[in-house]
């Protein structure tokens, strides 16, 4: 118990020694303004070491090596770009390279809490300079560039290198600006002023900066370095997980931002209060919040938006009175008061959702294509354990699309996994049972080597007519676990490109349940003590640890490797740069024994003929020309690191790629074509086709014609 006291205590004051006791620790005490670690962040810090030490699934010993990784992440977390610290802070910040591990195994935050403080100290100082330099004489006849991505670049070595990159910098903004403007003096003044606001407010939101998101960045640098799956969210950010991992939230129903210090209205959400009750627009903005019909306000312009929302958000069935000044009037204005209950909310614009399209097949034959887009995979944990009837789910919601498609009688059914991050392992195996009649769908391997076959055990189907899968480069863990899975089951087309290769499974662990009950003492906290925290998020956050590896029936796992389509397009994202095998702490691709299982159909023969048929459209197709002009265009943006500061040069360039575009758009608008590969909207191309979804279609409509007898 003494020893447990000394190390909250040195945590908390920082002045424990290193522990060979040869090299001092940082007095944060005697820097003036230093956010400090608190004795819970300290607590949190050391039983997050112990989970890795103990349960993890790649259990790193937290040595030297650790810490060098740890170290690097953190520098890279604040200042990827080199463009607030110097090099001196570097060659000052090095000796605590080999230490931070065992730092974070004794609760010690005071190295890493003093290299945050001393990048929050360059990064204002680097926009002070800025705002000195918005009335400074710019002279845009000049030759010049400006070095935008200093990531390959050394760190300044004096602080008038620095100055001269924020010069350039403050130039670039201004040119910008001019650029966008009529270049009258009435402009300048104008620009000028945008440009100073700018960044006294970026100024005023890092003066916001407290202790908690400090402590969330150097723990993100913790658990970075031994997975880049595993998280810790702070109490803020965990409960954003969770809501987003269910897709619905209990609240008014509004997106929120912060603009000038002021709480705005960015999205209203169908179906919530504000939508329902027509109660606020967006741009209205909220000056403050009272709990209940006869709360006392508080006033909450200047709040982080975090800590705005957790007034704003609470349980269902609760009254929250707003004062609200409404788009378009001065923030001098009389506030009106709207009262709203608030209620579940559900995200639906984040659900799947489906459409019916129509492909005219190389026979002449015109096939029904019903596409259901899938944006993740959701489900509300909280209704599911309460075992609310009504409770959202992925599969859920797809098993009713796919029952208004079959009565549509559709030829074929797509799912769109593009861009689908993955989410819950237990929906990816359940949306896989809609398709195939009961059987192994995934195998996964604890910490102790424990393999266990995770099966569909629902006998039917929900359709077991022709299918098609789409992934991409960020198309990741559970999707990759259903598109492998109806692969290895010779169930379905997979099409796209190769897929984001994550083959880990994460658990969210409360850490109030890691946190001992000894620990609590110390800390005085209590398990009702929520002040200040939103409604339902976890007292000490929670961590998202990798406790075990997934592997495809084969046995052959995903990770590092993703999941290769049957039918290949060309991809914007390298695999060097996106996905897990870019991820330098990832774990490694490896092969387990084949689950028993039996497969549906083997679709090699059709693949060959619908490759073939899918490359002639491709050799004979315009789009799939301006879709490799994209990937090529993409690739040398990506080597390029600066910009000139000429400004008729800068115009010259920037209206040669203004035509160039137009040229490329009014051809994509004549194919009614929409590039990129993402499906969003190439610029003037008004409801335009996705190029890889209107080519999968054509796929498809092959592959109906091969099966269909």
């Amino acid at each position: 118990m003494e020893n447990m006291l000394k190390k909250v205590f040195f945590a908390l004051f920082v002045v424990a020694i290193a522990a060979c006791g040869s090299k001092p620790r940082v007095n944060l005490e005697a820097e003036a303004g230093a956010l400090k670690p608190t004795p819970q962040h300290a607590v949190i810090a050391k039983d997050v070491v112990g989970l890795f030490e103990s349960i993890s699934y790649k259990k790193v010993p937290f040595n030297d090596s650790i810490s060098s990784v740890i170290f690097d992440n953190l520098v890279k977390a604040m200042d990827q770009g080199k463009n607030y610290l110097m090099q001196a802070d570097i060659d000052e910040f090095e000796q605590y390279r080999s230490t931070l591990g065992q730092d974070f195994r004794s609760g010690d935050l005071s190295a890493a809490y003093h290299i945050f403080n001393v990048y929050m100290k360059r990064y204002l100082d680097r926009l002070d300079y800025a705002l000195t330099q918005v009335d400074a004489p710019h002279d845009f006849s000049v030759d010049e560039r400006y070095t935008y991505n200093r990531e390959n670049e050394g760190w300044f070595a004096s602080e008038a290198e620095a100055n001269d990159q924020w010069r350039k910098r403050v130039k670039y903004d201004l040119l910008n600006l001019r650029l966008s403007g009529n270049g009258s003096d009435s402009a300048a003044v104008k620009q000028k002023e945008t440009l100073i606001n700018r960044y006294k407010n970026l100024i005023s939101m890092a003066k916001k900066t407290d202790n908690n998101e400090a402590f969330q960045v150097i723990m993100s640098a913790l658990t970075n370095a031994v997975d880049p799956h595993t998280s810790y969210f702070n109490p803020y950010f965990a409960q954003r997980f969770n809501e987003e991992m269910a897709n619905t939230f209990e609240g008014i129903g509004a997106r929120l931002t912060t603009e000038n210090e002021v709480v705005k209205v960015a999205d209203i959400i169908v179906g919530g209060p504000v939508y329902k009750e027509k109660a606020l627009q967006i741009d209205d903005r909220i000056v403050g919040v009272a709990q209940g019909e006869d709360g006392e306000f508080e006033d909450i312009i200047g709040w982080k938006l975090d800590h705005a929302v957790a007034k704003i958000k609470g349980p269902k069935g609760t009254v929250v009175r707003l004062k609200v000044i409404p788009a378009g009037q001065e923030l001098t204005a009389e506030p009106k008061i709207v009262s709203l209950t608030r209620d579940r909310v559900v995200i639906e614009d984040e659900s799947a959702k489906r459409e019916i399209k129509e492909v005219v097949g190389d026979d002449g034959k015109t096939y029904r294509v019903g596409i259901i887009s899938l944006p993740k995979f959701y489900i509300d944990f909280e209704a599911y354990r309460r075992n609310d009837p009504d409770y959202k789910s992925t599969t859920r919601d797809v098993r009713l699309l796919l029952d208004t498609l079959k009565q549509e009688k559709v030829d074929a059914v797509v799912m769109d996994l593009r861009f689908n991050g993955g989410g819950s392992l237990q929906e990816s195996i359940e949306l896989t049972g809609l398709f195939i009649d009961k059987g192994p769908v995934v195998q996964v391997r604890d910490t102790r080597n424990r393999v266990e076959v995770s099966s569909d055990r629902e006998e039917g189907v929900a359709w077991d007519g022709p299918l098609g899968v789409i992934i991409n480069r960020f198309s990741a863990s559970a999707s990759e676990i259903f598109a492998a899975a109806i692969q290895d089951y010779g169930r379905g087309i997979v099409l796209g490109s190769q897929s984001y290769g994550k083959g880990t499974v994460q658990s969210a662990i409360d850490m109030s349940r890691v946190i001992s009950p000894t620990d609590r003492i110390l800390l005085k906290a209590k398990a009702d003590d929520r002040e200040g925290l939103p409604v339902g998020a976890p007292q000490f956050g929670q961590i998202n640890i990798t406790l075990a590896k997934f592997y495809r029936i084969t046995g052959s796992s995903t990770q590092h490797k993703g999941v290769e389509p049957d039918i290949t397009f060309p991809s914007l994202y390298s695999a060097e740069k996106y996905g897990e095998s870019s991820e330098p702490a990832a774990l490694p691709w490896d092969q387990i024994s084949a689950a028993d299982f039996v497969p549906i159909a083997d679709l090699r023969p059709a693949i060959t003929q619908l490759v073939n048929r899918h490359q002639s459209r491709m050799e004979a197709s315009p789009a799939y020309k301006f879709l490799l002009e994209d990937i090529e265009l993409m690739q040398k943006q990506e080597t390029e690191t600066s910009v000139t500061l000429q400004e008729d040069r800068l115009k010259k360039e920037r209206e040669e790629g203004r035509l160039k575009n137009k040229s490329r758009a009014d051809a994509l608008q004549q194919m009614k074509i929409n590039l990129p590969l993402g499906g969003g909207a190439a610029t003037n191309v008004d409801e335009g086709l996705d190029f890889i979804q209107e080519e999968s279609l054509a796929v498809m409509a092959d592959y109906v014609a091969l099966v269909r007898p």
